[in-house]
């Protein structure tokens, strides 16, 4: 993978229309590269977890270019890869498997990262988890253990401020705060060097962290299907 993160780090230091044209034999390049790894990631993680049969490359993975109409930054590039193995592909909502290979920063999004969930929920997604967390708060804290054994932690980035009342003398107090449901791990740069090694490692543990994934994809297509009715 070293060559993929050497043409990230180029371009990160030009992220620019101009380098970016000049460089494209580079830049398609590493995209294969990753696309290659990517493509045996997907297929380890389909035997793993049958909800995924079906899906291609193209359902996970995504565009270079920035969407920069609403961004103060208005770099046109990406500077990581990433694939994100989900239900129904990464436009469903659901919540699956995410890798992201980038400059080997310390956080998003030039962090290498491993991540299990999804980011963005209806509303009636985090109304029902927090309901399950008043009875059986102890089922999602045993994920979040799990989650810990591999380094992976609760994204707080986008929570509510103040725990809600009905939480206030719970112990899972914290995760009643959440509106998103992510567990991530940010990886070394020589982690992700060794493909092989990175695979594996990668697998082992999206396996591990399946139930968790399960979970949320439950409540999301039970909130689906009420829209159906």
């Amino acid at each position: 993978m070293k060559s993929v993160i050497n043409f990230l780090r180029q371009l990160y230091g030009n992220n620019c229309t101009e380098w970016f044209h000049a460089h494209r034999p580079e830049y398609e390049a590493a995209r294969d590269r990753f696309n290659q790894f990517a493509t045996k990631l997907l297929a380890e993680l389909i035997k793993m977890d049958d909800s995924l049969a079906g899906l291609e490359l193209k359902d996970c993975t995504y565009r270079i270019n920035r969407d920069i109409r609403f961004s103060a930054d208005k770099s046109p590039y990406k500077t990581h890869f990433c694939l994100f193995a989900a239900p129904g592909g990464k436009k469903s909502m659901k919540a699956g498997y995410y890798f992201h290979l980038s400059v080997g920063g310390d956080d998003y999004p030039d962090a290498n990262m491993i991540a299990v969930g999804n980011y963005c929920y209806d509303k009636r997604v985090v109304e029902i988890v927090r309901e399950d967390m008043e009875d059986e708060g102890e089922k999602f804290d045993a994920f979040v253990r799990t989650a810990s054994e591999d380094g992976l932690e609760l994204d707080y980035h986008n929570s509510l401020k103040k725990v809600p009342k009905a939480f206030a003398d719970s112990p899972y107090k914290d995760y009643a705060r959440l509106k998103s449901y992510c567990l991530q791990r940010f990886m070394s740069p020589s982690e992700v060097e060794d493909a092989d090694a990175l695979l594996a490692r990668l697998v082992a543990i999206c396996r591990k962290n399946k139930p968790f994934v399960e979970y949320i994809t439950k409540v999301v297509d039970y909130t689906m299907e009420e829209d159906v009715q």
